[in-house]
């Protein structure tokens, strides 16, 4: 089971940072439309077969977010921290 609420967590990070929808959108390269599409609940940001696999080996995902330091630049190739735990 995917235990964070990404929809919720988007939309904090988004106020925390005193970021747009439309800046976020410009700044990775897709459409404000789909950020909207996103912060609404409307897209799948997780692919559910990888989370229901997961479920049946008896893990639990937790996406962790880690705050970057100041005026590191996004890089393309960063990957996502997932932490996996066994019940």
């Amino acid at each position: 089971m995917l235990q964070n609420n990404i929809e919720l967590d988007l939309k904090t990070k988004l106020i925390e940072s005193g970021t747009t929808q439309t800046e976020v959108a410009e700044k990775v390269g897709v459409s404000l439309a789909y950020v909207n599409r996103i912060t609404k609940g409307r897209e799948q940001i997780v692919n559910k077969t990888f989370v229901k696999m997961m479920d049946e080996l008896g893990y639990d995902v937790e996406l962790t977010y880690i705050k970057q330091e100041e005026g590191k630049q996004a890089e393309s190739n960063r990957g996502v921290l997932i932490n996996n735990y066994h019940h």
